[in-house]
């Protein structure tokens, strides 16, 4: 029984790989993430956190890396969108807690504990999190820092910190509250408890749910689409979005329409505009 199991898994791994289309990519060698490209075109990139034993426990190491993979694909103009995924027990677990939990005040104030983290919120192209299994602490912040989150079905989200004596320290007290509200951001992050992906949902946390198997191959979909069209206008409507997230509305309202006017002094804006006119896909050049 074992045995035929471990073959099912297998069949559904290579299936899943098929379908994604995804192809190895030169160049840094990685010990704690995986990093591919997929789609058709190629210009999806995928990062995939592989720290199975651990759960993708986030050492230092391990955001290291992500850092440097995020800002490659970040540099590389062939790739639209890049999706992070961890596996389909484990997007992650939390913070590495063997590795930090002998830290001082002190130790955290003078090495900024954690700043190396702000890579993921701050990269340019649009990031999806696909969240299979556990998104816990860190994980569940590494999570709302990326711009869209798709969810297995079996995903589930939680700020369990208090539980072993701290709080939050990415983000997650503060990206919870703006995105689910007080009340119950609140209550996970005083009781440690989890939600459901339907939850998430729910919440406006997460923006679809897809059976677990199904999950990374919706997620590159997605980034496809993105890809499609012109990349300097799609880093100019992440960078409206942000402001929408982090200001007033009415500064939000004022940087909108100065965005959309300044989309009018691009070649990509008439491009886009003639193609639609033509009835025929458009060009985009970036310029």
């Amino acid at each position: 029984m074992a045995t035929i199991t471990k073959l099912v898994n297998l069949s559904r791994a290579s299936a899943l790989l098929r379908n994604c289309r995804l192809y190895s990519t030169p160049g840094t060698q990685y010990e704690m993430i995986k990093k591919d490209l997929a789609g058709e075109k190629k210009n999806v990139g995928v990062i995939h956190l592989n720290r199975p034993k651990a759960l993708n426990a986030l050492c230092r190491q391990l955001m290291t890396e992500l850092s440097q993979a995020l800002t490659e694909y970040e540099n590389d103009a062939s790739i639209g969108a890049i999706v992070i995924t961890g596996n389909e027990k484990a997007f992650a677990a939390g913070a590495d807690i063997k590795e930090m939990m002998g830290n001082t005040y002190a130790e955290c104030i003078i090495g900024n504990f954690l700043a190396d983290w702000t890579k993921v919120s701050n990269v340019r192209k649009p990031t999806i999190a696909a969240v299979n299994g556990y998104a816990l602490g860190g994980g569940c912040e590494l999570a709302m820092m990326c711009d869209i989150i798709y969810a297995g079905d079996k995903a589930k989200f939680g700020q369990p910190e208090i539980a072993i004596g701290t709080i939050p320290g990415a983000g997650g007290s503060q990206r919870l509250t703006r995105v689910i509200g007080k009340s119950k951001a609140m209550e996970m992050c005083l009781t440690g408890n989890m939600i459901t992906a339907e939850e998430a949902e729910r919440t406006g946390m997460v923006s679809k749910i897809f059976p677990a198997d199904q999950l990374l191959n919706e997620a590159v979909k997605l980034g496809e689409k993105i890809s499609s069209h012109s990349p300097l206008t799609v880093a100019l409507c992440k960078e409206a979005v942000n402001v929408a997230y982090e200001t007033t509305l009415q500064e939000g309202l004022r940087f909108e329409r100065r965005t959309f006017h300044a989309t009018f002094s691009t070649k990509d804006q008439k491009e886009g505009m003639k193609a639609f006119s033509e009835k025929r896909a458009p060009n985009f050049t970036s310029e």
